[in-house]
């Protein structure tokens, strides 16, 4: 037997990393799967302190990955063996990070491995792609389960870029506030401060006070800069942990308008993923698993994790996931149709659709208020520092 490092979740949402002893990556997956465990990933002993341990902390680019399946798919739909497929792919491939993890899957695969485990043995391949891959595979229908992966990622993508599009005009316009009122505080002020230093007259009293944030802000501003990145640091590694994750999104969520757009957002992914693992083949309790293990919402994670718990025992999805109190009612409401009338996955659909518009109408009217608002204050608050700095020159120059 080969040793391999597992990283799962209880039914609490409690995660846990171990080395475990198995046959193969699928065997130890399907222990703790069939267990009740959430499984994360699975990897070879040999593949964390080994040859492929350069691999740890890069990201995959979600671009390339999906230009490479479309014209994987393209090719195998072409009557290519798997293997011819992916060496043609691996010549023409540009992006040299991917062109090596293709590389190790050709080798695995040419070992005798099916092609959903030389993936997931990779470690940053999507969970969703290896388990739809599987699915194809004891179906026999890859082409049809990676043409459905393919619409999804499109429509995820396509989503991301609608919501990042969106953001941009508030994230700008931020970042200049910032930068002006840096440079107010920093420069502008002092040198106001040494004007009326030299002058030697009588200040009102907002003035003085202006002059002293400004003089204190000049000061302490190396060190404010530096203890904003400590803090940002450890909040960064902070959040990376079990109960920090957990704490931080409970928090988001908490938010009376950024929470209700976060979890509608979630909920739209995961009734899409869902709906696509689905269709691809597998069965409830592994495509429940698979879609809340993609969630980056801990409450989401956790309370389908307690929900597939539910579902393996014997009880109907959606009330699973009421009993949860995570989800919307209306989203509730729209699976228990999907399951009594046997169109689950194309309720999900609906569910997904439904949600994504909800979230781009709020974003939207969201904004709306935002942006104003943000430069009300900005004028509001550039306006005072002004009157407060000139306020003693119109005083002089009337005397």
């Amino acid at each position: 037997m080969a040793e391999f490092v597992i990283k799962i979740a209880d039914e609490r949402g409690h995660l846990h990393q171990q080395v475990e002893h198995g046959y193969s990556e699928a065997e130890v997956r399907d222990r703790f799967s069939s267990q009740g465990y959430l499984v994360y990933w699975v990897k070879p002993q040999g593949l964390l302190s080994g040859g492929m341990s350069f691999r740890r902390g890069r990201r995959l680019k979600q671009s390339s990955f999906l230009v490479f399946n479309q014209q994987f798919l393209t090719l195998v739909r072409a009557g290519l063996p798997i293997l011819n497929a992916l060496e043609l792919l691996i010549k023409r491939q540009k992006d040299a990070y991917l062109r090596t993890i293709l590389e190790n899957v050709r080798e695995r695969v040419r070992g005798g491995e099916l092609l959903s485990d030389a993936f997931a043995a990779q470690g940053m391949i999507p969970k969703i792609y290896t388990t739809t891959l599987m699915a194809g595979e004891k179906s026999g229908n890859i082409d049809e389960v990676l043409t459905r992966y393919i619409n999804f990622q499109r429509l995820a993508m396509t989503f991301r870029k609608k919501l990042a599009v969106s953001l941009i005009y508030p994230v700008l316009l931020i970042s200049v506030v910032l930068i002006m009122v840096t440079f107010l505080f920093t420069y502008v002020v002092p040198k106001f401060a040494e004007l009326f230093n030299s002058l030697d007259a009588k200040l009102p009293e907002i003035t003085l006070f202006m002059l002293a944030v400004g003089q204190n802000a000049q000061k302490y501003a190396p060190f404010v800069f530096v203890g904003s990145v400590v803090t940002g640091l450890l909040l960064w590694r902070w959040k990376n942990t079990d109960g920090g994750a957990d704490r931080i999104d409970r928090v988001i969520l908490s938010l009376p308008l950024l929470g209700e757009i976060r979890l509608k957002h979630q909920v739209s992914a995961f009734s899409r993923m869902l709906s696509t693992l689905l269709q691809g083949g597998l069965p409830l309790v592994p495509a429940l698993e698979t879609a809340g293990a993609s969630m980056t919402s801990r409450r989401i994670l956790k309370g389908v994790m307690r929900a597939s718990v539910r579902v393996r025992e014997g009880q109907g999805l959606a009330n699973s996931l009421e009993e949860q109190s995570i989800f919307p009612d209306l989203a509730v409401e729209m699976i228990e149709v999907g399951e009594s009338t046997g169109a689950l996955p194309a309720m999900l659909n609906s569910v997904a659709e439904f949600y994504e518009e909800d979230v781009q109408t709020a974003l939207s009217a969201s904004l709306a208020l935002i942006e104003p608002l943000i430069l009300i204050v900005m004028a509001i608050f550039v306006g005072a520092v002004l009157i407060s700095l000139y306020l003693p020159i119109f005083t002089l120059g009337v005397h």
